[in-house]
């Protein structure tokens, strides 16, 4: 893996003189208070401001405040003028925009685009306080503000918008988000090593459009600057003719069968002496060892993604090619007449960064100005803690591999324990209880390739699928020992993990399954099979439900070891792509023989850049080599299909039944249909019901799908009682 410069060793910026804020000022009166005639840097967000490092804007904030800058910040401005943005004055350095810890589409719109009534990152969880496509939005106003202050652009948002996208709330292939927003540069992925190195170049003078050589960001350029070496990406993975193929039918007009010139190839086409490169490299697998510096890997263009699903496949599946900051390359995608460039990955932080970052002098709590206003989120985390950040497991619909990368960051044991006595000490209502000690996955702490240089030239999307690469360590010894060692501490009465275990790892260590469920469980423990059946699974990049069976087997023997009763509470998702009718039916017979039933469900939501979303959108799988011929994934499109498939997730919901038995019906399953103990639906129908619920309405990623343990069926022919409609 490269090396980076140490975020902590940059000479610091002069108002460094000022020292540190209580809260990073949100006014002009509190900038007086700090003695500050002005920001070197205004963060823009769309959370409200939380000084805690669970939120994205807080960390960026203390971060650069530790380099010397003075940072302010404006959370959830009003963005119907420029004027709330002009609030704290010109920043001398730069606009950072962000749209918050959450996607703002998917923070205001359900998987089947509802309006959503709540905002947990928001005071008193108040909807509607945050534009559609906040970073766009920002950035405009911003702008509008002050035409010449540079405005950087990051956060999830930003970061799943990089290329030209799907968005799935317009069903359209939008163009990136750095040219929509006019931001001057995009940070993708976690951005400290980034926003230090901009800030400190922009600090020195230099000029935010000469600053196109940092790891981590896109720009735009109008070419390709002398001395590249452009790589057509179609002949790196090849998705079939580019073009279809002529009509023979066609009348061709006047003059048609006059000898032409041969079309320049994807790769090259553009205006005349739009832009001037070296060579283009075709037909070979590789560039020189010593050329890999300056190839750029050319994917097809916005307009020809936007008008062909099957290239736009092509592109997600290059880009996610080009993930590992051990051997990516620059990407380039053409946008009309601009070129849009992306870096290769951010270098991942060393356990001494993470600890330097997790350990600012945060309050763990809202700003003053919020009052005594409940903000959800924060309550949800307040008394969290974070050990690691980004995710091997690949899973093809989430975006934390996309965002975080797949190289495990993670802290010291000693940093950790810092945090909890800080916690413990400074943090008002605590009772003695971390309601979470993990990271994207709960159990990836300090997990990572056997070998440095296997990591490097790794390119597989998935370190435990199809099955765990032979080249992981494993060992869960390191998160054990951590576990141990805060649950230890004085005034510590228990350490829960809430995040997602990952089951198919902890079954390699079970004395990690026997900590967790003696010592770090709740009664419940939420984990995600997503599905049961081959088909989505593998669709998915996740284990078979045999891995689910031996994690339950291990957990519930080291449970009843205990003297706990406990229950394992698993997460599915409706109508991915790869999922039959027969695979949800699949699912409701094995959720009604173990006793489960969903009280909310979660649909799947095509987010931006996802690897599903350009199985969604295009109807391929990007996971294998991409063919027009073949390769094609079922996808579950359409309200009523979408519906089906999460009331086969709510099937004890009377009403739901009337559709699940036409289902049946349909399917040619009517035996199902009765009040035995292995039917799924009763014939007949209690009075009032049949009407879809709110209960039954998915309601996306970020909010969970949640089941209740019933216990063991009853007896064949004994009906349950209908309950009453969540």
């Amino acid at each position: 893996m490269q090396t980076a410069r140490d975020i902590t060793g940059y000479r610091k910026h002069w108002a460094e003189r000022f020292g540190t804020a209580p809260f990073l000022p949100m006014s002009r009166a509190e900038m007086d208070e700090l003695g500050w005639d002005s920001c070197d840097i205004i963060i823009v967000t769309g959370d409200a401001y939380v000084d805690h490092p669970s939120f994205g804007m807080a960390i960026v904030g203390r971060v650069l405040e530790a380099q010397g800058f003075r940072v302010g910040m404006i959370a959830q401005p009003d963005w119907h003028s420029a004027e709330a943005f002009a609030a704290l004055g010109r920043p001398n350095l730069f606009f950072g925009v962000t749209a918050g810890n959450m996607d703002s589409m998917v923070n205001r719109y359900t998987a089947d685009r509802r309006l959503r009534s709540d905002d947990a990152y928001t005071p008193d969880g108040v909807g509607g306080k945050r534009p559609d496509r906040s970073v766009i939005v920002y950035a405009q106003r911003a702008r509008e503000a002050f035409r010449d202050v540079p405005i950087v652009i990051g956060g999830i948002e930003a970061s799943l918008r990089r290329i030209a996208h799907f968005d799935y709330w317009s069903e359209k292939v939008r163009r990136s988000i750095l040219l929509d927003a006019k931001a001057d540069l995009l940070i993708f992925g976690n951005g400290e090593r980034q926003i230090c190195e901009i800030a400190h170049r922009l600090a020195a003078g230099e000029s935010i459009r000469d600053i196109t050589d940092v790891r981590g960001t896109v720009f735009a350029r109008k070419s390709v600057p002398e001395g590249w070496i452009e790589i057509d990406s179609t002949h790196l993975d090849a998705p079939g003719p580019i073009t279809p193929h002529p009509d023979p039918y066609a009348m061709e007009p006047e003059g048609a069968g006059q000898a032409r010139a041969p079309e320049p190839s994807a790769a090259v086409q553009s205006d005349a002496g739009a832009h001037s490169t070296e060579k283009i490299v075709r037909f070979v697998r590789r560039v020189k060892n010593a050329d890999r510096g300056r190839s750029v890997i050319r994917m097809p263009a916005y307009e020809q993604v936007a008008s062909d699903p099957v290239l736009y496949a092509h592109a997600n599946r290059i880009l996610h090619l080009e993930a590992n900051p051990g051997n990516a390359r620059a990407l380039v995608q053409r946008h009309g007449d601009t070129e849009v460039w992306l870096n290769p990955p951010p270098i991942p932080l060393t356990t001494a960064e993470m600890d330097w970052v997790y350990e600012r002098p945060y309050r763990r709590r809202p700003h003053p100005r919020y009052g005594n206003a409940n903000i959800p989120a924060y309550k949800m985390i307040r008394f969290s803690v974070a050990i690691q950040r980004g995710c091997f497991g690949g899973c093809t619909f989430c975006s934390i591999t996309e965002h975080e990368g797949r190289i495990i960051q993670s802290r010291s044991e000693r940093s950790v324990v810092r945090e909890v006595e800080a916690i413990r000490d400074e943090v008002p209502g605590f009772t003695g209880v971390i309601s979470d000690l993990g990271g994207p996955t709960a159990n990836m702490y300090r997990l990572a390739c056997r070998s440095r240089e296997i990591e490097s030239a790794c390119r597989r999307p998935s370190c435990v699928y199809p099955g765990i690469c032979p080249n992981l360590d494993t060992d869960h010894a390191p998160l054990i020992d951590l576990y141990r060692k805060v649950r230890e501490l004085p005034g510590i009465r228990k350490v829960l993990i809430a995040s997602g275990v990952r089951y198919d790892l902890a079954v390699e260590s079970p004395q990690y399954v026997k900590e967790l469920a003696q010592h770090h469980t709740g009664g419940y423990l939420k984990i995600a099979p997503e599905a049961i059946s081959e088909g989505p699974l593998s669709m998915m990049m996740k284990p078979g439900i045999g891995a689910y069976d031996r994690f339950k087997e291990l957990f519930d023997r080291y449970s009843r070891e205990a003297g706990k009763e406990q229950y394992l509470i698993p997460y599915f998702i409706a109508a991915h792509p790869g999922t039959r009718d027969e695979d949800m039916l699949e699912l409701a017979l094995w959720l009604k023989r173990n006793g489960f039933r969903a009280d909310q469900v979660q649909a799947f939501l095509p987010s931006p850049m996802a690897t599903a979303t350009a199985m969604y959108h295009s109807g391929k799988n990007p996971l294998k080599r991409l063919s027009r011929s073949g390769g094609e994934v079922r996808i579950p499109k359409g309200l009523k299909v979408r519906r089906l498939h999460k009331a086969f997730l709510r099937y004890h919901d009377p009403n739901n039944w009337p559709v699940l038995r036409e289902a049946l019906r349909r399917m040619g399953r009517a035996d199902l249909i009765g009040t035995g103990r292995h039917q799924l639906v009763p014939a007949y129908q209690p009075a009032g019901t049949g009407e879809a619920s709110e209960g039954q309405r998915g309601n996306g990623p970020g909010r969970p799908f949640r089941t209740q343990h019933t216990g063991l069926p009853r007896t064949p022919g004994k009906p349950r009682k209908p309950r009453r409609p969540q």
